[in-house]
């Protein structure tokens, strides 16, 4: 038997922008503005495990992309992503929920 996922309560604990470098791996750069240290490299360590050598257009990254949304949201962590595209073209961010 699974216990209960916990949602997070109260203010977001960090922030972490991830943000793709081009065609050559590596492929992204994790930014953090506020949060603990430790904890913000743990997850950026967690991050690049999974998107080092994936380009956005790769079909694992979609999935992996999620993954890192449910982790960054078990953290309470605050996430965005720079794919340095327009905003109609970049895929749907698997964190927005809408309203």
């Amino acid at each position: 038997m699974h216990a209960p996922a916990q949602q997070p309560t109260g203010p977001p604990v960090g922030n972490v922008r991830v943000i793709y470098l081009g065609p050559v791996a590596p492929h992204w750069e994790v930014h953090s503005e506020f949060g603990d240290p430790r904890m913000i490299e743990d997850f950026r360590q967690r991050i690049m495990a999974r998107l080092v050598l994936l380009p956005p257009h790769d079909p694992q990254f979609r999935r992996n992309r999620e993954r890192v949304a449910r982790d960054a949201e078990r953290e309470n962590l605050l996430l965005q992503w720079d794919l340095g595209l327009p905003d109609e073209q970049a895929p749907p961010d698997p964190a927005y929920r809408p309203s």
